[in-house]
């Protein structure tokens, strides 16, 4: 299983409506409405200016499964905000995810050497918000009612890592994704191509 991120293209925009727009992504999205062609454009647009985001396609074995990004990153104040999804639900439960999770960690913290990284997930996904804190995040916030989904409001967990935490956390991710046959070097050439 080689997973790896590689930068958005302007030809990935139409996959990525569709995945942005599928049953499998929608429901853990804080809109809700079905985006339009016209709305992902001026996204994409935004998306590819770069500045304080980036994003990247989440490629499982040279094929996009989803997408991760970092927004609002604030070099003065070392911090930037992140989110990812997987569109095939074939490839939950395999790792990815994880891995998904220690590139983007090696890139906020030992590329950028960014202090802070913060993350927003919808209460009831807790496949996910449990994966950012066995990878090192804590909660420290429960936004109680923060968005509407299908007309009622949800509470979403906030979990936050510092860069002191990160060398740490960053030692145990190594450990339980060799036990799952992903090795340092495999993770070292994917950070790097990023």
């Amino acid at each position: 299983m080689a997973v790896t991120l590689r930068p958005l293209t302007a030809a990935d925009g139409g996959t990525v409506l569709a995945w942005r727009n599928s049953e499998a992504v929608a429901p853990y999205m804080y809109s809700e409405h079905r985006i339009t062609p016209q709305e992902h454009a001026a996204w994409l647009a935004r998306a590819l200016e770069g500045g304080e985001r980036r994003f990247w396609i989440i490629e499982l074995d040279g094929a996009g499964v989803g997408l991760a990004n970092l927004v609002k990153i604030d070099a003065g104040n070392a911090k930037c905000e992140w989110a990812y999804y997987l569109a095939d639900p074939a490839t939950r439960g395999r790792g990815v995810g994880s891995v998904v999770e220690f590139l983007v960690l090696g890139f906020v913290f030992e590329r950028l050497g960014l202090n802070r990284l913060w993350c927003e997930v919808l209460v009831e996904n807790e496949a996910v918000w449990g994966l950012h804190e066995r990878f090192g995040f804590v909660r420290e916030a429960l936004l109680r009612a923060h968005v509407r989904k299908a007309g009622v409001f949800r509470d979403v967990v906030g979990l936050g890592m510092l860069g002191a935490d990160w060398p740490a956390a960053r030692a145990a991710a190594l450990a339980r994704l060799g036990a799952k046959g992903v090795s340092e070097a495999e993770l070292a050439a994917a950070l790097a191509a990023m």
